[in-house]
């Protein structure tokens, strides 16, 4: 049984070098476990639970798999006639003869990227061991009969992600670019991997927080969160920027955006070459964005009606003094989408039109079909997340982020551990990893109505269900004109549930579906020309059908929204400067909210 050849000699280790690096890292690491041991030695270790009833779901699982012995066995020999296949396969393959794979990657899988998963027997039959296993796992707990729906979901997420963590590609003998990586340094990769491991450790303060980017390689207001502008009005639950015109003229109705509040505003205004604000400028309009506060204990008591009355009530006020237009075109991104429904189910109630357009950027209305998030949603769940909130007075942002990084883990968890780890190498600076890791703590009331009152109650589509500020809402007698966005990969808010916003609200809707996923799709400008996204000019009853009839377009829906919004810009007026309104500049952006980090740097 040969090994993987190594391109030329390997470079010469220095033994004094490799020594000290494992000096520092046996300091570093008894530092690390010092810290843990003060820290439980003075809070109390507390007693190991089953907060999202993984115990019982599986114990579920199996009793329905041994009620019927007859498929269980069948699964079992399928099995084992899959591996002699691929026993088959290999030996001919070692022998230099030509063999079908039995299994492989699914198309878009990087984890087997090398060559060498390909190219060598030993690693090929490793890979493909692998997903048979995988494959047939994966396939059991879906063919199970007799759960109910929320139990089903929750074992298939949680089956894969127990999958996907024994992947060989993230171990260190068994995946061939790492046995390369350690030959060729002799260990070296290791040892720095251990560095990288202690110091992700200690960042967490005794909890793993994966560094998925170079945190030092951007400042806001610097080189990300760059386009000029100013804060023009401040409460306690937010800033309110407004940006410097780059055009002479401007159209006379402004635009606000709410973005969602697990993040910061600045998704919307990464770098120069994507930033959808800097574009949206360039195209003549005063744009208004909300940037939320990063809130701690002292805001605890603040819930989702203050984040309509302090949020985009007061925004759309401070519009109004800034611009003198008692209206406004407004976008909502994700949570601060389903915001932006309240909202204009608020003002219906009281009969007062202050938003001319509502653009929905993945934003749920209906919560029926939430997607995987819904595994972390129930009762049980729900109520020990008020318990660790209550509490603190908030929830942590890294606690949500590291949520939303398990519906996609390889690419999200797995791929770092191995290139941090295993290979040693420091992340790689990229704007967007730098924004998600950015993550805001949320009020401890807020967030306990939006999960009961959205995802489990689904109350906001019913008529009535919900009353915010004293007033009974109704999003079904909402009649503002939306333009409604999703993205076909999008795995929050998937884009067959948000399509049902366009049947809930009774205005004039359309409906565009972007390419890519839930960030990628949405902050994709027109000059990099990718995704492509779909358009169709009806609206029937369900959201295949509308695919089915719908027509793909090349390039990016930007431009197709900025076609949709010509009829509510009003006509060309000077272009407004901030502060030259009633309001007066407070700071420059991107202010001082947007600073405040949850993890402290």
């Amino acid at each position: 049984m040969s090994t993987p050849a190594t391109d030329e000699t390997p470079p010469k280790v220095d033994p004094v070098a490799l020594a000290e690096s494992l000096a520092s890292a046996a300091e570093k690491s008894a530092k690390v476990i010092g810290d843990f041991a003060a820290r439980n030695a003075k809070s109390g270790s507390p007693l190991p639970t089953d907060e999202l009833g993984l115990g019982k779901a599986f114990m579920e699982l199996a009793a329905q798999m041994l009620s019927n012995p007859a498929r269980l066995a069948e699964s079992h020999m399928n099995l084992w006639w899959e591996y002699m296949s691929l026993w088959q396969g290999s030996m001919m393959r070692m022998l230099g003869a030509p063999a079908e794979p039995v299994a492989v990657p699914a198309q878009g899988d990087k984890r087997f990227k090398h060559e060498d998963w390909q190219d060598h027997f030993l690693f090929d039959y490793v890979k493909q061991s692998y997903l048979i296993a995988a494959r047939w796992l994966h396939e059991q707990v879906a063919k199970v009969e007799g759960l109910d729906d929320h139990t089903k979901k929750k074992v298939d997420f949680f089956t894969r992600q127990y999958i996907d963590a024994l992947a060989p590609s993230n171990f260190a003998l068994t995946n061939p670019e790492v046995f390369r990586e350690t030959v060729a340094t002799g260990g070296q990769n290791l040892v720095r991997g251990l560095h990288n491991l202690l110091d992700d450790i200690e960042r967490g303060g005794g909890q793993l927080k994966i560094s998925m980017t170079d945190a030092k390689a951007f400042e806001l207001g610097v080189n990300i969160a760059t386009t000029p502008g100013k804060v023009v009005f401040q409460n306690e639950l937010m800033q309110l920027i407004q940006y410097e015109p780059s055009t002479k003229k401007a159209w006379k109705r402004p635009l606000l955006i709410i973005p969602p509040w697990i993040n910061k505003y600045y998704i919307l205004d990464l770098r120069e070459k994507n930033s959808f604000v800097r574009w949206a400028v360039a195209e003549g309009l005063t744009v208004f964005v909300i940037s939320w506060v990063n809130p701690d204990e002292r805001l605890a008591h603040k819930n989702f009606e203050d984040y309509l009355t302090e949020g985009t009530l007061a925004a759309l006020d401070a519009v109004e003094k800034a611009t003198g237009e008692t209206d406004a075109n407004v976008i909502g991104y994700c949570l601060g989408g389903t915001l932006l429904a309240a909202t204009l189910a608020y003002l219906a109630a009281k009969k007062e039109k202050r938003i001319a357009s509502a653009t929905f950027m993945t934003a749920l209305v209906d919560f029926t079909a939430a997607g995987e998030l819904e595994v972390f949603i129930d009762e049980g769940q729900v109520a020990s997340l008020e318990k660790k909130m209550n509490e603190r007075g908030y929830l942590e942002g890294s606690e949500m982020a590291t949520t939303f990084n398990m519906l996609r883990a390889n690419d999200l968890i797995w791929s770092f551990v191995v290139n941090n780890y295993l290979l040693g190498k420091d992340p790689f600076p990229f704007d967007l990893l730098y924004w998600n890791s950015d993550s805001t703590r949320m009020p401890a009331a807020m967030h306990s109505y939006y999960l009961r009152n959205m995802y489990m109650r689904n109350a906001l589509r019913e008529p009535g269900a919900l009353t915010l500020a004293g007033v009974p809402i109704d999003v079904t007698r909402v009649t503002t004109p939306a333009y409604c966005v999703s993205a076909i990969e999008d795995h929050i808010a998937p884009w067959r549930t948000t399509y049902e916003t366009t049947q809930i609200l009774k205005g004039k809707s359309r409906f565009v579906l972007s390419g890519s996923g839930h960030i990628a799709g949405m902050i994709n400008p027109p000059a990099a020309n990718k995704y492509g996204y779909w358009t169709s000019e009806k609206l029937p009853d369900t959201a295949d059908a509308w695919f089915a009839g719908a027509t793909q377009n090349e390039g990016s829906w930007w431009t197709d929204w900025r076609r949709w919004l010509t009829p509510f810009l009003g006509r060309e007026v000077p272009a407004r400067v901030p502060g030259k309104g009633k309001l007066k500049v407070i700071e420059p952006a991107p202010g001082t909210y947007a600073r405040i980090r949850a993890d402290g740097r």
